[in-house]
This record gives C-alpha cells, sequence and structure tokens, in this order.
C-alpha cells in the first residue's frame, strides 16, 4: 500500500501554532495522543483505515472516539458528514480527513 499523506496535524508538538490552544484546557499542559492525517480523498482515507484495522491489527475504524483503545475516523464522513462543503471547508475537514487518538493497543488488561 502506498497512501498520499497530504498533512499530518498535531498542535500538542511545540512547532505547532496551536499548542498554546491545545494546552490551555489542562493544568500541567498534559493531554492525549490526538492527531491527524490529510490522506486527500475518502477513498484514500478508507483505504488506510482498512489496512490499519484489518492487515495492521492497529486500532479499530469508530465514529464515537471514545474508548481506551486506539480508535481512527474519517471525520467528513462520519461525525461531521451532516455538514455542508462550505462548513467543512471552514472547519478545515477535508474529505480525507482521518483522526487518531492513540490508545492502549494491547489491551486494558
Amino acid at each position: 500500500m502506498q497512501p498520499s499523506l497530504r498533512r499530518l496535524k498535531n498542535n500538542t508538538t511545540p512547532f505547532d501554532p496551536q499548542q498554546a490552544m491545545a494546552d490551555a484546557p489542562h493544568e500541567f499542559g498534559e493531554h492525549g495522543g490526538l492527531f491527524t492525517l490529510d490522506m486527500g480523498s475518502e477513498k484514500k482515507a478508507f483505504a488506510l483505515l482498512n489496512h490499519l484495522q484489518n492487515e495492521g491489527q492497529f486500532g479499530y475504524m469508530a465514529v464515537s472516539l471514545g474508548y481506551f483503545d486506539t480508535l481512527m475516523s474519517c471525520s467528513a464522513a462520519s461525525t461531521s458528514s451532516e455538514l455542508s462543503k462550505e462548513a467543512l471547508q471552514e472547519a478545515g475537514i477535508s474529505p480525507g480527513l482521518v483522526r487518531f487518538p492513540i490508545g492502549l493497543t494491547s489491551g486494558i488488561e
């Protein structure tokens, strides 16, 4: 599989201009591991999600991202699918945007 990554976003790193905003609600600047990838299209996003879950045994495709394990979501096709194209663009949600809240991959036991 040769996915074509268009953009990686992680606002918890010091070089990201939105780091201060990400740190604001956290008393000690600690927050979970969430990052996003822009695969460029919904088709490429789902190809990556399918590959990671079914071939790489990494994470689960999900709409709701509240779980102890790593979850993955293509936002434009799931949680934000009711938004217009204009609203998606204004929010910075491209058709190929994939969200990854990183969790425990070996189980909770």
